[in-house]
């Protein structure tokens, strides 16, 4: 196998050019297995298999940085970079990352997870290498969807000004997770299909290719006059605007074609632009005839690309259900995503209606400051963002939002611990960061019924900006006190007896010896606390859960006269630690006269980014998992 001989680029370079379509197809067939079995993203790596190749075979990696935007895509950089035997770890706890991961290899320059970091991170770098004389290349590769981010535009603007030799490798193939919208693709597909151009340009380089001497030299007179011939037959280059030098459109499968143009493009003191078109999920048909559905995926079945289909309703469905009858009842209500329909539940409200469905690309901030001006004119606007991405939206939500004073709602999905995809994709910053914004209701939903309350409380009963999150995972079986109304500011009591109703005698035995325990807890950690509660009650403690259905504003005197009756209480919250709402709750316990003899102890994620692994082993290693809240209440008394 040609794939098991390559240990580092070096061994690629040597490779023979005819040997160069077997290992493309033999790296597939490693990301498809691996995938299948491990999850990931697959259409987008199956995508740039051969732009991966020519750019390892062209350019010196680690002496030359290859820097990936989003990184989604790393999976066939990996396995030329040493990696391909740990492949099979992928994602997986102690495995290498889904991402590009700067402890994992020096082929990594950059820890990468969120879109449209790429250009601002190599033309800093290429800067600071050019200040320390050091003149090897920057290459920088972007999708057609992370292009549609602001960030990488101001990046653009500010590389052409410098005026600096970074290489921009725009990844077209026309998928982002959800299709691409907007001026930007269609300005790209403009591009693609000017014929005009293609023609002679292809006539152009096959002259050029048969001049051994002259090919070495006149790189820079060729591209010079391919500049021009694109001004007469192509009415405008945003690229070439901006101070770039263009080349393409490129055929992404073709590995000869990329590794002629890498060489001539290496000699250009300047910019440059690659736009290379690429077929997303090339190589196995299930991904190429529904990428979208492939692009981050979990274990599926390799014959037909089936997914094994679970009975317990997840978040998102719930969501996703709640939107579109709420929007069937109140034409006000309309729904913003930034290139994530299907991710958090929009994609049947965007078919149901289309006139008031908005994917604003991947342009988190504009989504938000977007929702603003909707507001303003009267409608409802759902803001529906992953935790992990919402963190780009901050000064929004200020600023546009809730200084304001706009009825809009903003919903996170994702929020806690997402598995699989590791640091970068943890959704656990959005509670110290939001819950500080004055005239902001924060909630986080426990239940499908919860949401469908929380939701209706949010539209119908609070009329300035509201927060809900929720986590990657399955609502829990309801119970008769996930239904009770929404009373602002108050949580939902879960009482020793509706846990463990068998346990009776037991509960009268811990009543008695002062054996009483309240646990506090966010929505999205109530199962694991529910099962804490249950061996705790074995273990011969009266032990009550409260589901925090705020988080702000937050009903003290409410709480107060739940929490005066439990000897200790044992606060869970899936967020940082530092400013979050339990370390708040916390305080507030010990500087209440009622409740000071209480013994408290804070669960929440510690100072530090997490690792790899599923929902289970994340909270594991951060301290929250069952056992953990169980020894965290045991040791209070």
């Amino acid at each position: 196998m040609i794939l098991q001989t390559i240990k580092s680029p070096q061994d690629l370079k040597q490779l023979d050019e005819d040997k160069l379509p077997l290992l493309a197809s033999q790296m597939r067939d490693s990301i498809i297995s691996t995938v299948s079995e491990n999850g990931g993203h697959l259409a987008s790596n199956l995508g740039v298999v051969e732009l991966t190749i020519a750019l390892h075979r062209v350019f010196n990696s680690p002496d030359d940085a290859i820097v990936w935007d989003v990184s989604h895509q790393c999976y066939p950089h990996k396995m030329l970079t040493g990696r391909y035997g740990q492949f099979s770890s992928i994602r997986k706890e102690g495995g290498i990352s889904g991402f590009t991961r700067i402890k994992e290899s020096p082929h990594d320059y950059f820890d990468a997870g969120h879109a449209s970091s790429s250009i601002s991170s190599a033309l800093g770098l290429l800067a600071a290498w050019k200040l320390q004389g050091r003149n090897d290349k920057v290459i920088a590769v972007i999708g057609d969807g992370a292009l549609t981010g602001g960030m990488a535009f101001e990046a653009l603007s500010h590389a052409g000004q410098l005026c600096q030799n970074l290489i921009v490798v725009v990844n077209d193939n026309q998928m982002s997770i959800s299709p691409n919208t907007g001026a930007l693709s269609r300005y790209l597909s403009r591009l693609t299909t000017g014929a005009a151009y293609q023609k002679i340009r292809r006539r152009l380089d096959h002259i050029i290719d048969r001049i051994p001497y002259f090919n070495r030299h006149i790189g820079k007179v060729i591209y010079r006059m391919k500049r021009a011939l694109k001004g007469l037959l192509l009415s405008n280059n945003l690229f070439v605007d901006l101070g770039f030098e263009y080349a393409g459109p490129l055929d992404g499968h073709n590995i000869k074609e990329l590794e002629n143009t890498f060489k001539r493009i290496k000699k250009i003191p300047r910019p440059v632009v690659v736009h290379v078109v690429t077929k997303k999920g090339k190589g196995y048909s299930p991904a190429e005839n529904n990428p979208s559905a492939f692009h981050g995926i979990g274990p599926f079945n390799i014959s037909d690309g089936s997914v094994e289909k679970f009975n317990a309703l997840s978040f998102t469905e719930a969501f996703s259900r709640i939107i579109v009858s709420m929007g069937e009842k109140d034409s006000r209500i309309c729904a913003i995503t930034a290139a994530m329909s299907k991710g958090t539940g929009l994609d049947t409200f965007s078919r149901k209606f289309p006139e008031r469905f908005f994917d604003v690309g991947i342009a988190e901030e504009h989504a938000v400051t977007f929702a603003g001006g909707l507001a303003a004119g009267g409608l409802i606007p759902f803001v529906a963002i992953y935790s992990t991405f919402m963190q780009r939206s901050v000064d929004q939500v200020i600023e546009d939002i809730a200084l304001q004073n706009r009825h809009a709602v903003i919903v996170m999905d994702r929020a806690g611990a997402v598995p699989g995809d590791g640091e970068t994709h943890q959704g656990i910053f959005d509670i110290s960061l939001l819950r500080c914004i004055p005239d902001l209701d924060f909630l986080t939903v426990v239940s499908g019924r919860d949401m469908e309350l929380c939701l209706d409380y949010a539209v119908n009963v609070c009329k300035g900006p509201v927060c809900l999150r929720w986590s990657k995972n399955s609502c829990p079986s309801e119970i008769e006190e996930f239904s009770q109304p929404v009373v602002r500011g108050r949580g939902i009591l879960v009482p020793a007896e509706k846990i463990s109703p068998s346990l009776e005698a037991s509960l009268e035995d811990a009543d008695k010896d002062g054996r009483r325990i309240l646990l506090v807890t966010t929505g999205s950690m109530y199962g694991e606390t529910l099962v804490a509660a249950r061996n705790l009650l074995m273990k011969g403690y009266l032990c009550s859960i409260y589901v925090l259905r705020f988080i702000k504003p937050f009903d003290t005197e409410y709480f107060t006269s739940i929490a005066r009756d439990y000897n200790a209480a044992v606060i869970i919250e899936d967020g940082i630690r530092i400013g979050s709402f339990a370390e708040y709750l916390d305080m507030y316990i010990h500087k209440t006269s009622a409740l000071s003899s209480i013994k408290t102890q804070v669960l929440a994620f510690p100072d530090e980014f997490l690792s790899n692994g599923e929902r289970d082993y994340i909270l594991e290693e951060a301290g929250l998992s069952p056992e953990c809240i169980v020894n965290a209440a045991e040791k209070l008394f």
